[in-house]
């Protein structure tokens, strides 16, 4: 685990990503996203599934989400595409006891940040069993439709929630979407990441921890003897 941020007994204020973050990418589940996004383009636009694919990564690398290059290019409303992209399978995700006990002990308020909606993010959090841990869900609606790293959604999620930057510690895979939390005086914790476009901006110096092990890097950061 690097270190060269704010002390963790300092942080009053844990906001967590959701996909990828608050579950091992090795359990797959964004790839059921992803490829619900791919039928969505192909059934909208009638193309077969590889052009779908190639527009949709397209959409990603310009625009930050497939969801936004959509709504800017195609004038798509992006309720009815989370709607459909988050119809998946959450067989895959089992409870996570060691995060569910490390969350419960870990001093502060938690909130979550995702490029999701709020419905995705509370199935996925209810399937883990961490729900109780959270005060708040700040989904891409509450930023205006303008996902991740967009500095507004940031700066509304702060002020929505009355959350004290230099109080507060971000943890994201996608290590490019830290950089605006840093911008704005937060401590941030990039949770390494198997995928390739999660690593832009890996090696910046906004990354302030480097983690393998989200339930462990947690654990560290509760007082000794919490219960």
């Amino acid at each position: 685990m690097a270190n060269s941020g704010r002390p963790l007994a300092e942080i009053e204020t844990w906001i967590f990503d959701l996909d990828n973050t608050l579950y091992p990418a090795s359990c797959r589940l964004f790839e059921q996203i992803e490829a619900r996004m791919t039928t969505f383009i192909a059934e909208r636009f009638a193309l077969e599934r590889e052009p779908a694919r190639a527009r949709q990564k397209a959409y990603f690398r310009a625009h930050g989400s497939t969801m936004r290059g959509l709504m800017l290019e195609d004038g798509v409303d992006p309720e009815e595409f989370l709607a459909f992209v988050h119809r998946i399978d959450l067989a895959c995700l089992p409870p996570n006891p060691a995060l569910a006990a490390a969350l419960k002990r870990l001093p502060g308020k938690k909130l979550v940040h995702t490029n999701g909606s709020v419905r995705h993010a509370e199935r996925v959090l209810e399937r883990l069993e961490v729900a109780a841990a959270f005060s708040g869900i700040f989904d891409v609606q509450a930023a205006g439709w303008e996902p991740k790293p967009a500095l507004s959604g940031y700066r509304e999620l702060l002020r929505r929630y009355d959350v004290a930057p230099e109080r507060a510690l971000m943890i994201e895979d996608i290590a490019r979407n830290l950089a605006p939390a840093a911008a704005l005086g937060m401590t941030t914790a990039w949770l390494r990441s198997p995928n390739d476009w999660a690593l832009e901006g890996a090696a910046e110096p906004h990354i302030d921890y480097v983690i393998d092990d989200l339930a462990r890097f947690l654990g560290a950061a509760s007082p000794p003897g919490r219960a």
